[in-house]
């Protein structure tokens, strides 16, 4: 019988053959060294395991940069596998505000401040792993999954992923965060380019039998102007025995947003043998700007919540622990939006040429100039008021361990974590903008365009007409769910290469739903009837306000800035008044989707050792059972039967035309070998070897079937239920010199190679446009599996340079693409860290600065979307008073980032940001 070795089989096998020969070579394993903090205790760590019989573990207080990073060089140099270490340098304080934040600045790592097409805000949200996409990286807490949701909308009905939402996360729970790089056959599958894991403190892992840990402050935002306050709290206790302990801590975070921007809409084409094309033969096939909008985003953010755990150890051989975390944050927001509008004046070459003088550059008609017309449509405003808006992630988790004997110990987890999002309501209100003519000028990505309605004056609301439309998911909800449950096994063995024999399984069941309400219009759609919403006496009042004065002062170019706004208040009561969202005739069963995932595992890991050499080799087995309940649309023809196809159970009181529903089920089986091979080439100098096949689901939406359309550009975007999981094969090698205390230079390559790769595709289908009730041709992006391939370098160094100074600079470059050449989503070529810093024994401070090139971000209303260049900077300073009270401020986007975005080219911009500042100050007080 012959057998085929896959390239991850053969280096597993190469790698065991190195470990047999240096075995052979070199003499019997030494004991391994005890983990380097109190955090590395409370779970299962990369570093070197303590052997089954000792029940005793050395902890140390971690305080100060210095100490933290020490730590984290201590728990990256005795780990096996390929790992990036972040310590918090005292209880509640991670080296940023931001857990994601702190993850930047480890090299292979990147972050962005979106999951969907929303745009970038001032609080990074997603993280992901060597250019990948975030969905490719997993999140646990403490070695177990977390479920997820989102406050904004389109991350409810229309891109839901497979990452976790960080801004639920506050930084004041972590005690430490191990990225890993390369995977062992122990960790829980799903994160094909790797994954991270937050690990919070436990109360047996505390040194004093009674620690309270307190801090109040406050944040201010100098976009919004405002500030808010901020407070956690940590109490832990443990008893004189060391067997029993409580830890309980909550949190509670309040802060303004405002956002500035400007948005763009996508761009679409004048068509080939359209009027305009045939007057004007240069601009056939030439892209424009859909729209060009003034976009105002604000928001209030309160988060809040809290967790506990309890640890007993009844014997000295089982140790019993529950935690339980919640975290829920009230997310109302505004969107106010006013664009001028190319693609209503252009209509694809059917509508309004352009005055003489227009300028092409790169396909692309960068700047026109449109004459003044009677009845002509030159804009549109936009103001939708979400109240009610939020987000939620919770779990619990039963843990247990249980030393047999001297030579086997088993633990386990039992939990469920869930998720949520959820937008009750969105009042929106949507007219038309008259004007005396339109012009626009794009100045590239990074740069605001020109852009006007001729003289008409928008601070005032005349410039309205009749009403266009009332729309949007209301009310709209996501749900996600997990259970779980695992056993551990672990046999010391003791004999020749072999420490430890690892085993285990593990079950879990996810689901993930989500529903929406697709409001209408309430009663007639007449302008002229009087009760009619589209009435222009019954626009909602106007009470004199407008856009904040300096409102895309940072952003640069020429564009409508002073706007006339509506009350919040009175949009959300006027939207009630006139909005039909009845749950049964409304029901957007397009924007809808549910699944079930039932995951097993199984593994077998053996863990090696020998002289100045470790490492692990083994396999995990992992079978993934799908449902997915997709909604299929149908046709009901009365006037001629034969052209109807809906089954005889379809659903027909949407006004979003008769659907049914089947339930399309997969089944996949997937090996994943892993080895890591870490080797001491000198007393001071680490080289690591891996290899390893991992894998990743694809979202939940790209799975969902859900369908979400937009009537004014008959766009949209779908799923695909049959979309296999993403599989990744890779290949780690890496050198690490420790040259002096809390110092490290490194240098790493490393490859994926990504089968079923989740991309997109543009298809045309037939849909319900709801606004002229009639079926329309839509272009429809969807999910289809292709392949790629991501290789890369990863360079570190860290160093105290003089006295109490300090710096650390990490480089990474990532070049990946589809097969055929396409970008993959979140792929950043060059990615760099440059961090400085001083501390005493009073005083620290820190100044840090990371960039990241641009990348490919998907499609946005089927125009590719890229996010530009962006460089951050952000500063930390921290007094110590007494051994009680301390004084720390954190300085967020301090050099005031623009977020750009751009579609095929930087001559053709997205989208501009700017959201300002932020600074925490807080008072910290310990005993």
């Amino acid at each position: 019988m012959k057998c085929k070795h896959t390239p991850v089989a053969s280096a597993v096998a190469l790698m065991l053959m190195s470990a047999a020969w240096a075995v052979h070579a070199q003499q019997a394993a030494t004991p391994p060294a005890a983990p380097a903090s109190a955090a590395e205790s409370q779970t299962e760590q990369p570093a070197k395991k303590a052997s089954p019989d000792s029940t005793k573990l050395e902890t140390v207080t971690v305080t100060g940069i210095r100490g933290s990073l020490q730590q984290s060089i201590n728990a990256k140099r005795n780990a096996d596998s390929v790992v990036e270490v972040i310590t918090a340098e005292d209880i509640g304080k991670m080296p940023d505000k931001n857990v994601a934040d702190s993850l930047q600045r480890v090299p292979g790592v990147t972050i962005s401040a979106a999951s969907a097409s929303e745009g970038g805000f001032d609080e990074n949200d997603r993280v992901s792993l060597r250019g990948t996409n975030p969905s490719l990286t997993q999140t646990t807490i403490n070695g177990h999954m977390v479920a997820s949701g989102d406050w904004f909308v389109l991350n409810q009905v229309g891109t839901v992923g497979r990452s976790v939402s960080y801004s639920l996360l506050p930084s004041e729970m972590v005690g430490q965060v191990v990225v890993r790089k390369s995977a062992t056959a122990d960790v829980v599958e799903g994160g094909a380019a790797g994954s991270v894991d937050i690990l919070t403190r436990r109360p047996l892992d505390f040194r004093k039998s009674l620690t309270v840990e307190a801090a109040v402050g406050a944040v201010y935002a100098d976009l919004p102007g405002e500030t808010d306050p901020q407070f956690n709290g940590l109490i832990n206790w443990k008893n004189e025995e060391g067997n029993a302990g409580l830890l309980f801590q909550v949190f509670s975070e309040k802060r303004h947003l405002r956002r500035d921007g400007q948005e763009m809409l996508g761009y679409e084409q004048i068509a080939a043998g359209s009027a305009i094309a045939l007057s004007n033969p240069d601009l056939a096939g030439v892209y424009y700007p859909r729209a060009i909008g003034s976009a105002l985003f604000e928001q209030v953010r309160e988060r809040q919540g809290g967790m506990i755990d309890a640890q007993i150890k009844p014997t000295n051989d089982v140790t019993l622990g529950l935690n339980g975390f919640v975290s829920r944050m009230k997310a109302d927001n505004i969107n106010r939006n006013f664009l001028v509008w190319p693609a209503q004046i252009l209509r694809q070459g059917a509508g309004l040429a352009p005055l003489p003088g227009y300028t092409v550059r790169n396909n692309t008609l960068v700047a026109a100039d449109f004459a003044a017309v009677d009845g002509q449509t030159y804009g549109i405003y936009d103001q939708i008021s979400r109240p009610g808006a939020e987000s939620e992630t919770k779990f619990f988790n039963l843990s247990g361990k249980w030393l047999a004997n001297d030579r086997l110990s088993f633990g386990g987890q039992l939990g469920k974590s869930t998720g949520k999002g959820e937008t009750p309501e969105q009042a929106l209100f949507s007219a038309l903008v008259r004007g005396s003519g339109a012009g626009y000028q794009l100045r590239g990505a990074g740069n605001g365009a020109n852009a006007n309605i001729g003289t008409a004056d928008p601070s005032q609301p005349n410039v309205v007409s009749a009403l266009d439309w009332i729309y949007g998911a209301s009310p709209a909800k996501t749900r996600d769910e997990e259970k779980w449950g695992q056993v551990d096994g672990e046999y010391a063995v003791e004999s020749g290469a072999f420490s430890s024999i690892k085993f285990g399984l593990r079950r879990a069941e996810h689901k993930r739903a989500s529903s929406a309400v697709g409001q209408g219009p309430l009663g007639s759609t007449d302008p002229t009837d009087p009760d009619s919403a589209f009435n222009p006496a019954n626009f909602p009042a106007w009470g004199g306000g407008h856009y904040p004065g300096d409102f895309g002062n940072g952003l640069g170019g020429s564009f409508p800035k002073n706007i006339f706004i509506i009350n919040p208040g009175t949009l959300n009561a006027w939207g009630a008044q006139y909005s039909n969202r009845d749950p049964v005739t409304r029901r957007n069963w397009t924007a809808e989707f549910s699944l079930k995932e039932t995951n097993t595992a199984a593994y077998l890991m053996g863990n090696f050792e020998g002289k100045g050499w470790s490492g692990n080799a083994g396999v995990r087995i992992v079978r993934t059972e799908e449902d997915v309940l997709s909604n299929l649309s149908c046709v009901i023809d009365p006037a001629n039967p034969d052209n109807s196809n809906c089954p005889t159970d379809a659903i027909t009181t949407s006004a979003f035309g008769p659907f049914y529903q089947r339930h399309i089920k997969n089944t996949y089986t997937d090996v994943l070998p892993s080895a890591n091979l870490r080797y001491d080439i000198t007393q001071d100098v680490v080289g690591r070897l891996a290899a390893s096949r991992t894998m990743a689901r694809p979202d939940y939406s790209s799975l969902g079937g859900a369908v979400t359309l937009n009537d004014t550009l008959r766009t949209g975007s779908g799923g695909n239920p049959n979309l296999k999981p993403i599989i990744s094969t890779n290949f780690d090698a890496s050198v690490e010199w420790y040259f002096a205390p809390r110092s490290l230079a490194q240098a790493g390559l490393f490859y994926m190679d990504l089968k079923n790769y989740v991309s997109y595709g543009v298809s045309q289908q037939t849909y319900l446009d709801d606004r002229t009730d009639t079926y329309e041709t839509y272009d429809i992006t969807s999910p289809i599996n292709s392949n790629g391939k991501v290789k890369g370098i990863e360079l570190a160094w860290q160093q105290p340079i003089w006295g109490n100074f300090g710096a650390l600079v990490n480089y990474t470059y990532a070049d990946g693409e589809e097969d055929g050449g396409g970008p993959l989503v979140g792929m950043s070529k060059n990615t760099y860290n440059i961090v400085g810093y001083y501390e005493d024994d009073r005083f620290n401070a820190r100044l840090a600065y990371n960039y990241r090139s641009s990348f490919y971000n998907g499609l946005d209303r089927s125009s590719a979307q890229y996010q530009d260049d962006v460089g951050v900077l952000a500063a930390s300073f921290g007094v110590k008073i007494n051994d009680t009270f301390s004084v720390s401020l954190d300085i967020q986007n301090l050099n005031e980032p623009k977020l750009a975005y751009y579609a095929n080219n930087k001559d053709q911009p997205l989208a501009l940001y700017n959201n300002g500042r932020q600074y925490y100050l807080m008072l910290r007080a310990k005993m």
